[in-house]
């Protein structure tokens, strides 16, 4: 018996196809669904109408559903069709439910997901005009860029006046004067 445990068992042989777990399911829920179109209808109408019309005017020793019973054979026919139909049709309305719970759940995620982003997004945004509300702005870099500008040519004024060479066209003067320039609309 102990050299037997290393070797897989066998497969049973069974009498009855092996079927998918929902093959039962799938099936109701396509037959269910065919019983709910016009072309079932429209086929169910005719097979009716054939029936009765062949049981009534009919040759008469071929007649095998009589009208003088009430055409038992058609009742009976439609009965077991109808109990039949009954339950196909919950069963495929159960699994409907079932797939509209899985959807509803996907989609509730989905929707978590999202919010869960949009609030990520807000907060980035949200620091990123933090932070560019520090950074330095263009007007205020040059604004901060003439004062040195002045500075420096001040003190080279300074010592331009300690120089008797020194040039009477001063830059100072050309500085201000473009920096209104640019100041000033077109």
């Amino acid at each position: 018996m102990a050299e037997r445990l290393d070797t897989p068992k066998s497969a049973r042989r069974t009498w009855w196809p092996k079927l998918e777990d929902d093959a039962f399911g799938k099936v109701s829920e396509g037959i269910a669904r065919f019983m709910g179109t016009p072309r079932f209808l429209l086929w169910l109408s005719l097979f009716c109408i054939a029936w009765l019309a062949w049981n009534s005017w009919g040759p008469e020793d071929l007649r095998f559903d009589k009208a003088a019973n009430g055409f038992t054979a058609l009742t009976l026919m439609l009965s077991l069709q109808a109990s039949y139909s009954a339950p196909l049709i919950l069963l495929a309305q159960n699994r409907q439910t079932d797939r509209d719970r899985v959807q509803a759940e996907q989609d509730r995620q989905r929707a978590e997901r999202n919010l869960a982003d949009t609030e990520f997004l807000a907060r980035e945004m949200a620091a990123l005009r933090i932070a560019l509300s520090e950074v330095a702005t263009r007007d205020f870099v040059r604004s901060e860029m003439r004062n040195l500008l002045e500075e420096l040519l001040e003190e080279r004024e300074g010592e331009d006046d300690d120089d008797p060479d020194a040039r009477t066209d001063r830059p100072r003067d050309r500085v201000r004067g473009r920096a209104r320039d640019r100041d000033q609309p077109a």
